[in-house]
């Protein structure tokens, strides 16, 4: 049986591994050269640029996720980097008694614990609680999406409900927490406002935080060596090592229907390449508005598409640059508050500038010189679009004008670069809509908000329409690579039991 799979991103390779492994016959249709999809790192000169993996969940035992990832890969022969600070928080007006003012999110629980305490001593009971949740969630095997857990299916499961107890009673109570919640809890100020600037004066479900910490503690979080692209590429050598077909730089005009059936797509030249099934794990505004013409909707789906329901995740403003210094005494990741408002040509004021060094993946660099990225993310996306679209010298103006503005910040909190810098590489939201035809450039399909764990109403189907699935980032909001992994495992079951097939792995390694 023939699956014809868009889209030769993390989802869309995974789908097809698994469709390999159960007897189907799979060909992948991509538009860029390239696998990975959003999971990209890009070359310049000497320099490897990232633009995503920036942690792996489910690098090594400790999390549910490395069971998958360990389906598809041999996680073993991958070499991760775990990070003993996840990030460093420049506050602007409150120092620790020490007098500084910088915040050390520490990955290790015990240390980030004593670290804690030690800073604010009459904070030490809502501390503790802070700390508690992640180490009750380090005794549970979690499923990879906490949907899948029994209580969530059915309370009328109560045996198989009983080893969840307590991780039941902690996920009732903390679900609704954010970081601002947590953050009235302290009465040391500097704690307070740490808190709220971890995700740069955003307000974030705990759950983003709590997660990962708990696996990060577990080094179950890691950087792959090498970036993203060459993560991207060791699952696609499995895709093809089970005898998947890549069909690169071919992108699909149309999925061709007759009569409510999906029959094939029709890609570029005209060419038609007809299957058994099609399953598209691509952008899903262009899948079910371009490719399909907006023919297999609802209301719930046009309320998606006006964004009544979710909102789409941030664009990103990447500011790329191969330094020929040697910044390995700086820390890896941090953010800091700026003396004055930063203004993007898009019109979004900036108050904080987020560094990150990759001085500790040799790979991306040549010896004693380092790759440098900075990101702003912005929701103004249009403006970059459009000026791509329709007026390319008012677009490559804004972004010099804004490079100019990056790199004099850059100089001035990294110790005067400005004369060292050999590379420069800018991606807008025009960047990453070009190259991975991600809806407004989004880089995680939809926005979670306060609500991480509201229900996404995409699922693998499309009214009237059969034959056909849909997997991607975009089936749950937060997305990113577990979103992208499991839905596209979760697929191919979907895709195997309609067949009376029975599900199965094949070890690779």
């Amino acid at each position: 049986m023939k699956v014809n799979i868009i889209g030769g991103g993390v989802s869309g390779l995974t789908a097809g591994i698994y469709l390999q492994m159960n007897g189907f016959e799979t060909h992948i249709f991509e538009k860029h050269s390239l696998p990975g999809g959003l999971c990209t790192s890009w070359k310049k000169g000497e320099y490897t640029f990232d633009s995503c993996a920036h942690w792996i969940l489910g690098s090594n035992t400790g999390s549910s996720f490395y069971k998958i990832w360990n389906e598809i890969l041999d996680m073993k022969k991958i070499q991760f980097h775990n990070h003993e600070i996840r990030v460093e928080v420049g506050l602007k007006n409150n120092a620790n008694k020490y007098g500084e003012k910088t915040f050390f999110l520490y990955t290790n629980l015990t240390r980030l614990e004593e670290y804690l305490i030690d800073l604010a001593p009459e904070d030490t009971k809502a501390i503790r609680a802070f700390i508690k949740p992640m180490r009750i969630m380090q005794k549970y095997d979690l499923p990879p999406i906490l949907d899948d857990l029994p209580f969530l299916k059915s309370i009328v499961r109560g045996i198989k409900m009983m080893k969840y107890v307590e991780f039941v009673f902690l996920f009732l109570k903390i679900k609704n927490y954010t970081n601002y919640t947590y953050a009235k809890k302290f009465k040391n100020a500097f704690l307070r406002e740490s808190f709220e600037l971890l995700y740069d004066g955003e307000e974030v479900n705990m759950m983003v935080l709590t997660v990962p910490l708990a696996v990060f503690d577990k080094k179950s979080a890691g950087y792959p060596i090498g970036g993203s692209m060459a993560f991207a590429k060791k699952i696609e050598q499995t895709y093809t090592s089970l005898g998947g077909t890549m069909h690169y730089t071919t992108p699909v005009k149309k999925i061709i229907t007759e009569n409510g059936v999906a029959k094939g797509l029709l890609v570029r030249n005209n060419v038609a390449h007809y299957s058994d099934i099609t399953l598209s794990a691509a952008d899903w505004n262009y899948t079910v508005f371009d490719a399909l013409d907006g023919k297999f909707i609802n209301q719930e789906i046009i309320d998606l598409r006006d964004l009544k329901k979710l909102q789409i995740f941030y664009s990103v403003m990447q500011f790329s640059f191969g330094i020929a210094k040697d910044l390995a005494h700086f820390p890896h990741f941090f953010r800091i508050p700026l003396d004055e408002p930063l203004l993007s040509p898009d019109g979004t004021t900036y108050h904080r500038f987020e560094i990150h060094i990759y001085n500790y993946d040799s790979t991306l660099a040549p010896k004693g010189k380092t790759s440098v990225t900075v990101s702003f993310y912005t929701l103004e996306r249009e403006f970059w679009i459009d000026a791509r679209k329709h007026d390319r010298p008012r677009y490559r103006a804004a972004k010099t004008e804004f490079t100019k503005k990056i790199i004099d910040l850059l100089d001035k909190h990294l110790g005067g670069i400005k004369d060292s810098i050999e590379v420069i590489d800018v991606a807008t939201p025009a960047t990453f809509q070009r190259y991975t035809g991600n809806w407004k450039g989004s880089t995680q399909g939809w926005l979670p908000g306060k609500n991480l764990l509201a229900k996404s109403p995409i699922n693998f189907y499309l009214p009237g329409l059969k034959n056909f699935y849909y997997s991607s980032h975009w089936n749950h909001a937060g997305g990113g690579l577990p979103i992208a992994i499991k839905t596209g495992r979760d697929v191919a079951k979907e895709i195997c039991k309609a067949n009376d097939i029975k599900f199965k792995t094949v070890r690779i390694h």
